[in-house]
Parts: C-alpha cells; sequence; structure tokens
C-alpha cells in the first residue's frame, strides 16, 4: 500500500493525511468545501479546520471524489451521518479489493446502522477496517505520541494497514473486532457530552468518574449485543477513547456538555460552532438502536432526553441519581 485517499477534510481527516505522508506515501484529500481545497493547497495548512498546523509537503487536496478514490486503500473521515451519501458517490471510484477503512465515529441516525453496516450497504465490494481510538486530531497532526485500534475481520489486511500507517508517534494495535471498535467510538461521545453536564454543573471529580465507570458498562452492554467482545472495551477503542473524551476540554462532546450544563441552549451552542459533535446524533441513534436490542444504557437515555425531547438537565440528573441501588457486576444493570 503506497497511495491513499482520505475523504473529508476535517481536523480528522487532515491529520490522518499528515501521518500517512510522514510515513511516506503519496496521499490525496477530499474535502467538500473549496476553500479548504484552496488553503490546503495553496498555504500547506487546513485553516478553517485545523489551524496552526504546518502539513508535510506533498498533501494534495482535490473537490473530485474520483481523484481521491484512485488509491490503494480509502480512509472515510467524513461526518457519520453523511457517510452513507459521500459513500454511495465514491462507491463506483474505488479500485477491485481497494479497502476502506473507517475513521468516522457514530451511529446512523435513522437506521442504526454502525458505519461498516452503511459501507457493506453501498460498497459491498470493498474490504472494511475500522481504525478508532483516544485521538485529538491536534495532537496528531503535530507528531505527538498516539496510540489507535486498527479493526478487521481480515487478519491480513489489517496487517497491511497496520504496517502502512504505524510510525514512531503512530501506533496502531490490530484487533480482530470491528463491531465492539464502532460501539466504543460511537458511544462515548455521547457519554462525553454526558460528563461535560456534570463538569457545567459542578458536580465535582467524583461524579464524573462514576460517570465515567458507568458509561463504560452501558458501552459494553451495547457492544456485545450487537456482536462484539467485551474485551475490546477495555482497550484503546473503549476505555482509552471514553477516558480521552471525557477529561480532555480539546473534545467537541465534553466541550458542548459543558455549556448545556452551564445553561446554554443546544442551538446556540451548535450555531457558534463549525466542527460536529458526533454524540448529539448518535445520542437518539444509540438509545434507539439500545431498545432494538433490549438493553438498559440509562445515562445516553438521559443524554438523548436532555438534547431532543426538551428535558432539563435538572431533572434528568435527578432521576439517574433516584435509581435503584444494584450490585456492580450482575450481568446488565447500571
Amino acid at each position: 500500500m503506497q497511495t491513499f485517499g482520505i475523504i473529508g477534510g476535517g481536523a480528522w481527516g487532515t491529520a490522518l493525511a499528515q501521518v500517512l505522508r510522514r510515513a511516506g506515501h503519496d496521499v490525496a484529500l477530499w474535502a467538500r468545501e473549496a476553500e479548504v481545497v484552496a488553503a490546503i493547497n495553496d498555504s500547506g495548512e487546513n485553516a478553517p479546520f485545523l489551524p496552526g498546523v504546518k502539513l508535510a509537503a506533498g498533501i494534495r487536496a482535490t473537490g473530485d471524489l474520483s481523484v481521491a478514490a484512485r488509491a490503494d486503500a480509502v480512509l472515510l473521515a467524513t461526518p457519520a451521518q453523511h457517510l452513507r451519501e459521500i459513500a454511495t458517490r465514491l462507491a463506483p471510484h474505488l479500485a477491485v479489493g481497494a479497502p476502506l477503512v473507517l475513521c468516522t465515529k457514530g451511529i446512523e441516525e435513522n437506521s442504526g446502522a454502525l458505519m461498516s453496516e452503511v459501507a457493506a450497504a453501498v460498497a459491498p465490494r470493498a474490504p472494511l477496517a475500522v481504525l478508532s481510538g483516544p485521538t485529538f486530531a491536534q495532537e496528531v497532526a503535530h507528531g505527538l505520541p498516539t496510540a489507535v485500534t486498527l479493526a478487521a475481520t481480515d487478519a491480513a489486511l489489517g496487517a497491511k494497514l497496520v504496517a502502512a500507517l504505524g510510525g514512531r508517534s503512530f501506533r496502531p494495535y490490530l484487533s480482530a473486532d470491528p463491531v465492539g471498535a464502532q460501539v466504543g467510538g460511537a458511544v462515548k461521545n455521547v457519554l462525553a457530552i454526558a460528563c461535560g453536564i456534570v463538569m457545567g454543573k459542578r458536580f465535582g471529580d467524583n461524579a464524573r468518574a462514576a460517570l465515567i465507570t458507568r458509561g463504560l458498562a452501558e458501552m459494553v452492554r451495547l457492544a456485545v449485543a450487537k456482536g462484539g467482545r467485551a474485551e475490546t472495551l477495555m482497550g484503546l477503542s473503549g476505555l482509552g477513547d471514553l477516558t480521552l473524551t471525557c477529561t480532555g476540554l480539546q473534545s467537541r462532546n465534553l466541550s458542548l456538555g459543558v455549556a448545556l450544563g452551564q445553561g446554554q441552549a443546544l442551538q446556540s451552542i451548535l450555531v457558534a460552532r463549525r466542527s460536529v459533535a458526533e454524540g448529539v446524533t448518535s445520542s437518539g441513534a444509540c438509545v434507539a438502536l439500545a431498545k432494538q436490542l433490549g438493553i438498559e444504557m440509562p445515562i445516553a437515555q438521559a443524554v438523548d432526553a436532555i438534547l431532543h425531547k426538551g428535558a432539563a438537565v435538572d431533572r434528568e440528573i435527578e432521576a439517574l441519581l433516584a435509581r435503584p441501588f444494584k450490585a456492580e457486576l450482575t450481568p446488565g444493570t447500571t
């Protein structure tokens, strides 16, 4: 694998372009926004989404999906709710056997589908892998040490991608559980909004630690019900990503939750931002999927109620605190 296409010109897609170019690969980065394409090609910086990062020489931006698709492998780093549309347009241009690496963290809002299920439906011939884990784009782009999960059911494909992506400061760890990796990446965004609310309400570090731990239980429950492995959620794409997103204010989802906890309205928060907080749309999809699978996710349900059903923050917090006491490790409880 020597040539790579990256679909998505936001902060994460641009950071991945840095990783691949540092590893010596040819990189074409597709962006929907003409100003992003121009900024990267003219100044070597994605000022709209990743300001202050000088990009490695040789990263080419394009507004033509077919150009980015002409590669040995293609990384999808679009917002989750746009992945179906963009992957549908991309599929006819993919080379036979070229894998799609899903770098988007979310659950599709209307269908409850994981990103791999969306990609398999619209690009059925493409082998699939999942890249997930604790990654702030700014740190990855600057070459700070980062470890991620690369999950694929095809072990040979996974090994090739690890070799292509891996470097001194970017370390992929191979997994055979794409389902668990995706559930971890999606649910942690929802839980980060909850942690942000706790911080905005000034409930203290004890409450946040409790929420992270009980949230992890919800994450494991959903992954297992969906066919993933519990142990995957103890790794980088589960506990690792959850820890980062629930403690670092670079997190879009955590900072959104903080603003909610301080009394700001959701719409006013979203209007002031250009970047996407995936937990907002994934919360409802996560709750609907949990209901379909017959499992309880009370923290995710509270976040969804606050974001989409007009529930008051204080009322949802009281409802969580009023839940019956239960044994910590009893299967199926929170």
